[in-house]
């Protein structure tokens, strides 16, 4: 690489191949650990639950058909609803493990992926392609344009030209029907656009280390002086602050307009009967009951949202700190325990944001779980009318919020890779800064979405 760049070789890429290896082994390790071995156990323990719980159901059942005494019968009801509840304890502890499992292992499969072929991808290049006079550098110091994001948006649209095909392909195939493979096709070629795409960009961002960065000549005062990275993300971040407001206006509409469990109890005449359940319902103790649905939440059901909620502020701060430590001309490394993971400026970068992809990750591991227990306590998008349309809005904006935590992630996987590799510095660490305003975003997202969703 010339031209006031970091010089890259080939050779570099194969480590993202090497990381890419250690996502499948992590991936493995978990599913075995955790969705087979632990899952296992907990199963067998769902199982004998399940005995217990029948043998009660039948003695409750037959001392009412013999017509034992009222004692009695009260006595072997208690046994009955206890026997029940350890059921569905059983049952959600079984779901928690193996959903665990399977969540970690497909992520860290579609991580290695990632990371993996884009890395693959570049180190079969000749040394001097996409470098010289293309890119962020060149001989003549001056920015070029890029095809990669013509190449993504062309992927993305062959994805969704395919995804009704793709979608029901898959869905045949996890349920055991016989599927037409032929129909991944075009989503599969339009994910190998999206590959090779990112691959590009990453080999034209990888060298960059700040200079020429271009700045938006707009004569009003609006983005006049600021990186043009910088102008678009925000504008960027506007539509998103409008898509999310549509879930907003959803859910609000609903639980002011629609009557609910909480409006019943709380002695609104204009509330003839419960409509609806909600998210809350199902997660908050002593939620709502209808019908034998809700009504199994406690502190442990809301312990995950609770727990995503910190882990995300969490991560807000530790992108910060690399950003801060990335900025600091003259940084010295702490002392004591930190001192020996951060010995110098360049690791002290990369276990900062190492520290942030992991609470990102365990974000959607919990998110995952959560989800499985309130399938399993039968708040679906497809049950009747007292809980669908409410699990509707709830699935599509906590997914919607869960899918833009993951994209963030496959980004950080990059910049954990330059900063392993090239390094960031105060000239270069404008990278980490764009990616942290997406990062507050979803994490201020998340703010609004937890008190609204599983609170109230």
């Amino acid at each position: 690489m010339s031209g006031g760049e970091a010089h890259v070789e080939n050779s570099i890429w194969m480590r993202a191949v090497l990381f890419g290896g250690v996502f499948v082994a992590i991936g493995l390790l978990a599913f075995a650990t955790m969705g087979v071995g632990i899952a296992n156990v907990k199963h067998v323990a769902y199982e004998d639950a399940i005995h217990e719980y029948e043998d009660a159901k039948y003695a409750y059942e037959n001392a009412k058909a013999n017509n034992a005494s009222d004692a009695e019968i009260a006595t072997l009801k208690a046994t009955k609803e206890e026997a029940h509840h350890h059921e569905v304890e059983a049952h959600l502890s079984y779901l928690t493990w193996r959903t665990a499992g399977i969540t970690i292992l497909l992520m860290c499969f579609t991580y290695a992926s990632f990371i993996g072929l884009g890395g693959f991808l570049n180190s079969v290049f000749p040394d001097d392609h996409g470098h010289g006079d293309h890119g962020y550098g060149g001989d003549d110091h001056e920015h070029h344009g890029s095809g990669s994001p013509i190449v993504f948006s062309l992927g993305i649209m062959l994805f969704l030209m395919g995804f009704p095909s793709f979608q029901a392909t898959l869905g045949n195939m996890l349920s055991g029907v016989d599927a037409n493979l032929g129909d991944l096709g075009l989503s599969m070629v339009g994910l190998l656009f999206v590959t090779a795409g990112v691959a590009n960009w990453w080999r034209e961002d990888l060298p960059f280390i700040g200079n020429n960065e271009q700045i938006a000549t707009e004569t009003d005062e609006w983005f006049a002086g600021e990186h043009i990275r910088k102008a678009g993300l925000w504008v960027f971040i506007m539509s998103e602050v409008m898509v999310f407001a549509t879930f907003f206006s959803s859910y609000l509409r609903m639980r002011t307009e629609w009557c609910t469990e909480w409006q019943v109890r709380d002695g609104n005449e204009n509330c003839a009967a419960v409509d609806t359940l909600t998210a809350s319902d199902f997660l908050r103790p002593n939620g709502g009951t209808l019908d034998g649905l809700g009504g199994q939440g406690d502190f442990m059901t809301l312990l995950p949202g609770a727990i995503n909620t910190f882990a995300l502020i969490i991560s807000s701060y530790t992108i910060v700190l690399a950003l801060k430590t990335a900025k600091s001309k003259d940084w010295q490394a702490p002392t004591g325990v930190l001192g020996k993971i951060m010995p110098t400026k360049k690791a002290a970068i990369r276990n900062y944001l190492i520290a942030t992809f992991l609470l990102g990750s365990m974000f959607i591991v919990l998110k995952l779980v959560e989800w499985s227990h309130l399938v399993a306590e039968g708040f679906t998008i497809g049950a009747a009318g007292t809980t669908g349309q409410a699990a509707s809005i709830f699935y599509v904006a906590t997914g919607a919020h869960g899918l833009h935590v993951f994209i963030g992630l496959l980004v950080m996987l990059y910049l954990i890779f330059k900063a392993d590799t090239v390094g960031y510095d105060e000239k270069n660490g404008q990278g980490i800064e764009y990616f942290g305003l997406y990062w507050h975003f979803v994490d201020l997202a998340w703010v609004v979405i937890f008190p609204a969703f599983y609170l109230y």
